[in-house]
């Protein structure tokens, strides 16, 4: 059965391309021309992934993946025209999986596609475990739900991701740059700010004092581990 996609965005000739490119791929395609059409498509349907264009009427690409966010982990790829490595930071902070940056080659575009699905796939298969238990907290993978001493922790699917992925490898140092390829699933140089943030914002959530940690500890000059 092929994969259904969701492609967004308001330039009606771009999305004609892509669509007409991916149903030769044997996917199937659904359309939206901005912001608030897409939530309306994310939310009724489910979607292998999504290539969300930055740029939209009514509500913009980040609004809308950060709202996505709220109750789904599909992959999403913003598609930008804008250069700026900020905007591009912050589509990855609002949850978003990759970018790709206007004018783009239809070719790259399906290739990144195919590796993040492929990616999460695999995921999948390689759950061993569906709860993972270290001391008073407990990581549901199936229902993808944190609790600390029986109390449920509302976390972002990159928050859970990050935590899942250290939790399962304890007292094993994952340096800012592991963790983009591990997590975000790609290789992203030079900008290992997003998971200082990401962890950052985890920890104002699963620790009683952030400052003094007690889950997710930081080895200073190298990166990121769980004690176990």
């Amino acid at each position: 059965m092929g994969k259904r996609i969701l492609v967004v965005d308001d330039e009606k000739l771009i999305v004609k391309g892509i669509r007409f490119s991916l149903e030769q791929e044997g996917m199937e395609v659904d359309c939206a021309y901005d912001g608030e059409e897409a939530l309306m498509y994310a939310k009724e349907n489910e979607y292998d992934l999504i290539l969300l264009d930055v740029m939209l009427p009514k509500h913009d690409g980040f609004e809308v993946c950060q709202t996505i966010r709220e109750y789904s982990d599909v992959p999403i790829i913003m598609l930008t025209a804008k250069g700026d490595d900020m905007d591009k930071i912050l589509g990855l902070e609002y949850g978003a999986d990759d970018y790709i940056t206007k004018p783009f080659n239809i070719l790259e575009v399906k290739a990144r596609m195919k590796a993040i699905m492929r990616r999460m796939n695999k995921r999948e298969q390689t759950k061993e475990e569906k709860t993972l238990v270290k001391g008073d907290m407990t990581i549901d993978r199936d229902s993808r739900r944190v609790f600390i001493a029986e109390k449920e922790m509302n976390l972002t699917a990159k928050e859970f991701d990050l935590l899942e992925l250290l939790a399962a490898n304890p007292n094993k140092v994952y340096s800012r740059e592991n963790l983009l390829n591990l997590v975000w699933g790609y290789e992203y140089p030079g900008d290992a700010r997003t998971v200082d943030v990401h962890i950052r914002r985890l920890r104002e959530k699963i620790e009683k004092n952030p400052s003094e940690p007690k889950y997710v500890h930081t080895k200073w000059g190298v990166g990121y581990y769980f004690r176990g």
